[in-house]
């Protein structure tokens, strides 16, 4: 079905390309200000923000054709991944020492708009945008990242899609496929066109893989099918061309032969990339559609109003093993290795079914006056999840096939919804005093969280709630920040901000996470060596916890938060970046490095991570990383490699689990030709030294990293 798709999609940019070749051949040079929305823009335009903040262009994004988010962001210091799949599906990314877990300590959108499926009630939601049809990608931290929220400790990680044409009677497009390792395939395609002040454009992804684990019987397929089909349409009207209004329509669908569940440490070291049998119907299905219309009107002397409307509409059914911890695992390992007449009975094989809707109106109004450059915004976001999740039983069978012996009721595990509302108002004035720059920002949220369940035994809903809760917030978050430009080398700035996020449904006491940031360094360049050096300093009243089976919870408080009381991170991030030039080749070289220190300040126990004592270091949040890319590029052929180190980190503060995540070194390799000015072949190589390593071990078990895999593509640009 998804080479179906993949064909179909290719045939339809080609004809779309063909039937718009005659246009393409007398361009205009008036250029169309069709509205994207981004939060820095460009690189140009870091230099005037006070915070931390990365901007990955498209050029980047094509040194090494990445579609996996967690290889993007491993050179952007202060940021940390959580591998889990191998292929990105979904990553699970913190920034300066938040915890990694599902995105919930981060803001992430997709051009402007929050696109967890409920970023209010279920933060920990799984799902994320496609990376490889990005155009850009931007990651903001610090003091400007407040006006963003709703999460305001650890920043923001926008990402940026195809845009519209802006110069007139102008068309443009691309044809991308690539095979690989593994059974690996992509299909990328788009298409878009300019003309009488209106532009449109289509887009088509549709990549997957058989998988790289093994399982002993059944189905061979451990990989996944993901397909995405964009469409825009913009139109600048008025005079001046000064009203633009563009439609954005999304669809993307995913099947993924995934599991939670890990190995044991015996059967890691004897094969890292087996799969038990009890895991063979463990299956994720997936369906997003999204909608976002955008307007802007640009005033006389440089007045602004943005405003955006939005519906995202996701829903998905992980079908998978629900007992998946140590003494689970150890349990199948035994089975496998000594088969019974009888059977391993009572496998449990849960639906979690659930179904996710977020929408809201935001937006902005950008005044200049005289040294002032004021922002003024409005959101009102409403979003909620439904989670109706049943389970079945199943027999391991001797010749580990599995029989289905019981089929559950849906709704009998889990029958319950999680809603929020939130206002959200925020102002922000640059204030620009020759080399100085302020900026000061404050933000006001009014939330309401509600949690309805009914009983497991009404699949129905008639028999009326057994859980109403309700609860509102009204929160005011505040930010200073400055620039100060010594001289045309270096730029110093600083911040300081207050961290927050709301309490979840799950959180029994309705306590908010909050925490004092401050940061401060330089941004410099030096005889073409550019960079940036900065402090970090996050000191929490509060940080949550939450319970997700990724962590490895158990059933019964899935979906809950936990108040974990005071934590201190602090830490460095330092970039350096130079390319040398001779005639012949040109040769860029980047260096990014985090250091990290966490520190729990209090005791406490913890279904997450064990007996937490104070002292101890986070989880998952490694104390030193680096990143390390060069590459040599010619007239014709350009390669690039990167290589990144994590140091060892906690697993969990047990004694298990104390540094159970090992250091490592993985390198990547990335070369491509130019055939002429449209068309290139490339080969890119994943974990090039093939690299074993622990990504994760959140349920007990054992997730492997990615082992090596090779992919050869060609492209066409038109």
């Amino acid at each position: 079905m998804a080479h179906q798709f993949l064909v179909s999609s290719l045939a339809t940019a080609v004809a779309l390309s063909l039937s718009a070749g005659a246009a393409a051949k007398d361009l205009g040079k008036v250029e169309r200000n069709f509205e994207q929305i981004t939060v820095i823009g460009s690189q140009q335009a870091i230099n005037d923000i006070p915070g931390s903040a990365t901007f990955i262009s498209n050029e980047e994004l094509e040194k090494f054709e990445f579609t996996d988010i967690s290889r993007v962001l491993a050179a952007v210091p202060g940021v940390y991944v959580q591998e889990e799949d191998g292929y990105g599906l979904r990553p699970n990314i913190g920034m300066r020492g938040t915890g990694t877990g599902r995105n919930d300590k981060i803001s992430v959108m997709e051009d402007g708009v929050l696109v967890a499926p409920a970023p209010y009630s279920a933060p920990s939601a799984y799902y994320f945008p496609t990376m490889g049809r990005m155009e850009s990608i931007e990651v903001l931290k610090g003091a400007a990242s407040v006006k963003y929220g709703p999460r305001t400790t650890g920043g923001v990680l926008n990402l940026v899609s195809r845009s519209l044409p802006t110069e007139a009677n102008s068309s443009m497009g691309m044809l991308d496929a690539a095979l690989g390792s593994d059974g690996y395939y992509k299909g990328h395609a788009y298409f878009a066109k300019e003309k009488n002040n209106t532009a449109g454009l289509i887009e088509v992804f549709s990549y997957g893989a058989d998988g790289f684990k093994e399982l002993p019987v059944g189905k061979d397929n451990t990989g996944f099918e993901k397909n995405d089909l964009l469409l825009k349409f913009g139109h600048t009207f008025g005079e001046n061309d000064a009203h633009n209004l563009e439609l954005k329509v999304k669809y993307s669908d995913e099947t993924s032969d995934e599991t939670y569940m890990g190995l044991t440490d015996a059967d890691y070291q004897e094969n890292p990339y087996r799969r038990y049998a009890a895991s063979q119907n463990d299956e994720m299905n997936t369906r997003h559609n999204a909608y976002q219309l955008n307007y802007a009107y640009r005033f006389n002397d440089g007045y602004e109003l943005l405003a955006t409307a939005y519906l995202n509409d996701f829903h998905r059914n992980w079908y998978k093993a629900s007992k998946v911890s140590e003494s689970y695992l150890a349990q199948y390992s035994e089975f496998e290795a000594n088969p019974t007449a009888e059977g391993l009975e009572g496998v449990g094989v849960k639906a979690n079914n659930r179904h996710y809707q977020a929408k809201g109106v935001q937006s902005e109004l950008h005044i200049p006056a005289g040294n002032h450059y004021v922002t003024v915004g409005v959101r009102f976001h409403e979003d909620e999840m439904d989670r109706f999740q049943w389970e079945d039983k199943y027999t391991l069978n001797q010749d580990l096939s599995m029989t289905l012996t019981s089929q559950g009721i849906p709704g009998s595990n889990s029958n319950r919804v999680d809603s929020a509302t939130a206002r959200t108002l925020f102002i922000q004035d640059e204030w620009t005093m020759d080399a100085l720059v302020v900026s000061a920002g404050l933000r006001y949220e009014d939330i309401t969280i509600k949690r309805e369940e009914w009983a497991k035994t009404d699949p129905t809903r008639s028999e009326g709630l057994t859980k109403d809760i309700s609860n509102d917030t009204e929160i005011l978050v505040p930010s200073l920040g400055a620039t100060y430009t010594v001289n045309d080398n270096i730029t110093l700035l600083a911040g300081v901000q207050q961290g927050y996020a709301p309490a979840a449904p799950g959180n029994a006491n309705q306590e908010e996470e909050k925490s004092l940031n401050i940061e401060f360094g330089s941004r410099y360049n030096f005889s073409g060596i550019n960079g940036e050096i900065i402090g970090f300093y996050s000191d929490y009243d509060n940080m949550h916890g939450n319970c997700t089976a990724s962590v490895g919870c158990s059933d019964d408080n899935i979906g809950d938060q936990y108040n974990y009381g005071e934590v201190e991170v602090s830490g460095v991030e330092f970039s350096a970046g130079h390319t040398f030039a001779t005639n012949s080749v040109k040769l860029p070289i980047k260096l990014t490095y985090t250091y990290t220190n966490s520190e729990f300040k209090n005791d406490f126990d913890s279904e997450i991570w064990g007996t937490v004592s104070k002292g101890d270091a986070m989880p998952y949040v490694p104390k030193n990383q680096v990143a390390l890319s060069f590459g040599a590029e010619f007239n014709a052929l350009v390669i690039n490699s990167q290589m990144r180190y994590v140091s060892d980190a906690h697993a969990s503060l047990s004694p298990a689990g104390l540094n159970a995540i090992d250091s490592r070194v993985v390198w990547d390799l990335a070369a491509k030709y130019l055939i002429d000015d449209k068309q290139k072949v490339y080969l890119t190589v994943d974990n090039l030294f093939d690299k074993t390593y622990i990504a994760n071990r959140a349920n007990g078990g054992i997730q492997p990293g990615k082992p090596r895999s090779i992919q050869m593509g060609y492209s066409y640009s038109f």
